[in-house]
């Protein structure tokens, strides 16, 4: 029965050949070592949304960091979304403002009714004429004001679904392989660029039982691959 052991590596050559490996500081010299192999953990990186592939940034092997672009998706759809959603936005605060000075007239107007009315004056219709017109305007301020809050959440929705057709890596390290090329069709959620981590790179070997009693939790080994320096 053979047990595996699993280490973490820095260099990204061990994913090539068969590895071998030896403990540090035995009494006893393994010259034939322990047979394993290199491998790695990879991040796909795909789009939340479906497109077409307008621009490809990066090709296999280069090395990403976080923030650099990666592919870019059509987003004529989601530039007119966040046009509309402004267009919308701005027409609203416009209809708030007129309604502003609506109900800055509608309130001197009620005061001066109250005044005439307080000295004798006037006629109560025109007070309760007054009054409405003042309660509508109020009323029709705060329902502006709740359409541009919501409007500006919808806005702000439409301003990241539109940076999202720009994806870009969260990680950084040699991109392994890339799935879908400029002019094609991405599904949502599927993976377009993969890239390969430093620290997700790791050697698997296994340890015959006989020698189990010897290997340590932390204890050093050497590791060589074929082909490598």
């Amino acid at each position: 029965m053979k047990k595996p052991m699993s280490i973490k590596l820095t260099s990204l050559n061990l994913l090539a050949g068969i590895l071998a490996l030896t403990l540090l500081g035995c009494e006893q010299k393994h010259d034939d070592g322990w047979l394993g192999y290199g491998e790695g953990d990879f991040v796909y990186v795909a789009a939340p949304q479906a497109g077409w592939v307008t621009e490809m940034a990066v090709e296999r092997g280069k090395i990403v960091h976080r923030g650099d672009l990666l592919f870019v998706l059509d987003d004529t759809q989601q530039q007119a979304g966040r046009d509309q959603a402004q267009a919308a936005l701005a027409q609203a605060r416009a209809s708030l403002t007129q309604e502003r000075s609506n109900l800055t007239y509608a309130s001197t107007e009620l005061s001066r009714q109250d005044s005439l009315a307080r000295a004798g004056a006037g006629t109560p219709t025109q007070r309760d004429q007054a009054r409405t017109q003042y309660q509508q305007s109020r009323a029709r301020v705060a329902q502006l004001q709740a359409q541009i809050n919501q409007m500006t959440a919808s806005l702000g929705g439409a301003a990241y679904s539109l940076s999202q057709r720009r994806i870009v890596a969260q990680t950084e390290g040699p991109v392994q392989d890339i799935y879908f090329r400029q002019g094609e069709y991405v599904p949502a959620a599927t993976p377009v660029v993969s890239i390969l981590p430093p620290a997700n790179v790791y050697a698997r070997f296994f340890v015959p039982e006989t020698e189990m009693a010897k290997v340590h939790l932390g204890q050093k080994v050497r590791v060589t691959c074929d082909g490598c320096k």
